[in-house]
């Protein structure tokens, strides 16, 4: 008899274990097991040609100062015609209704091709009804796409729906070509690595140079040559560009990396010295006298802003800049009406332009 009970106990205790193990295994796979990162789910329809990769989260960005600040300092625009008509009958406004977009750009055969995931409230209804208008629909894997002329019938811009509130659209030739998230071996690891790396920020932008190219090599601009920092330009394999706000502030992140060859100390110090000439020569008595001093003053206050430093990762190298974008700033460049404020001249005066 002592047996018998002891054996329910036994056994009324094991299921007790047993439920509590199960209900542990639930909570872990709902809540603690890790969940697919957001921006990567985004960016992961992206196709892995790109080139360039620009991320925006337009719902943190509406709630900042530092927005309100740039709408008002923005030139004022009146809304296209054709927007307007797409509006009313679709219903959806980008500036209200779009929360997240992805864009990307890659070669498509001579052309740029510009491929976006959007991420928003749609009535994909309507929005069906707006591009049969003048489009076609054709299904492909089982997939709706919906194909409007673009360019008077040169080109097509080419839409379908992922998801309810998620769209894929482009002015490509296809929206099926494979994606950055199953794009296998290190390429698509290191598109992934750089995503998570700045997925904090509302804003980034990522670029990618390819072997041989020598895209991040710009033309000299403002005054300033230098062929030692374009040469270090050309040896760059990434530049990741992300930005925050941070009160009525928008701080930027910009990072400029390439392979533990990258002669790092070598680029910074060429950063940080055409920082102070760029302050030099905003002192220059001649320049002082045709910028105003609300211009003069905002990018004397940026370039002090700005912070070069060194990474090492082991496997890459780079140089980080941190500066802030200021509503003071964003005043003085932009002019009143009926006036043309200089922002910098092509060359100081009694300066020679920098070639190292």
């Amino acid at each position: 008899m002592k047996w018998k009970t002891n054996k329910r106990s036994w056994l009324a205790a094991a299921g007790i274990v047993l439920v509590i193990t199960l209900a542990l295994i639930a909570a872990y796979g709902r809540w603690i097991r890790p969940q697919p990162d957001p921006v990567l789910n985004l960016l992961g329809h992206l196709p892995p040609e790109a080139t360039s990769v620009l991320y925006l989260n337009l719902q943190p960005l509406r709630q900042s100062p530092f927005l309100a600040a740039l709408y008002k300092w923005a030139p004022p625009t009146q809304m296209d015609l054709d927007y307007a008509q797409f509006v009313q009958s679709t219903g959806f406004n980008y500036e209200r209704d779009l929360n997240r977009v992805g864009l990307g750009l890659y070669k498509d055969g001579a052309d740029m091709t510009l491929f976006a995931i959007a991420e928003g409230q749609f009535d994909r209804k309507k929005i069906a009804a707006y591009a049969l208008k003048t489009g076609t629909r054709t299904t492909r894997n089982g997939q709706e796409i919906l194909a409007i002329p673009a360019n008077n019938g040169a080109r097509k811009i080419s839409l379908t729906f992922l998801a309810n509130d998620q769209m894929a659209i482009t002015n490509g030739s296809a929206l099926d070509s494979g994606s950055l998230a199953s794009a296998p071996g290190p390429e698509g690891q290191a598109w992934r690595e750089r995503f998570l790396r700045l997925a904090g920020s509302p804003i980034f932008a990522v670029l990618r140079q390819g072997p041989g190219s020598s895209s991040f090599a710009a033309p000299p601009a403002g005054g300033f040559q230098s062929p030692d920092l374009s040469a270090l330009l050309a040896q760059l394999q990434w530049i990741t560009v992300g930005a925050k706000p941070d009160a009525d502030q928008l701080r930027v992140v910009l990072e400029a990396e390439g392979s533990p060859q990258l002669n790092t100390l070598q680029m910074s110090d060429l950063i940080n010295g055409m920082l102070v000439f760029a302050e030099a020569g905003l002192n220059d008595p001649k320049l002082r006298a045709q910028l105003q001093p609300r211009v003069r003053e905002a990018y004397l206050e940026l370039f002090k802003s700005v912070d070069v430093a060194r990474l090492d990762r082991g496997d890459s190298r780079s140089v980080r800049l941190v500066f802030a974008i200021t509503p003071s700033f964003l005043e003085a460049v932009h002019p009143p009406a009926g006036e043309a404020t200089p922002l910098l001249p092509k060359a100081y005066p009694g300066k020679n332009n920098v070639r190292n």
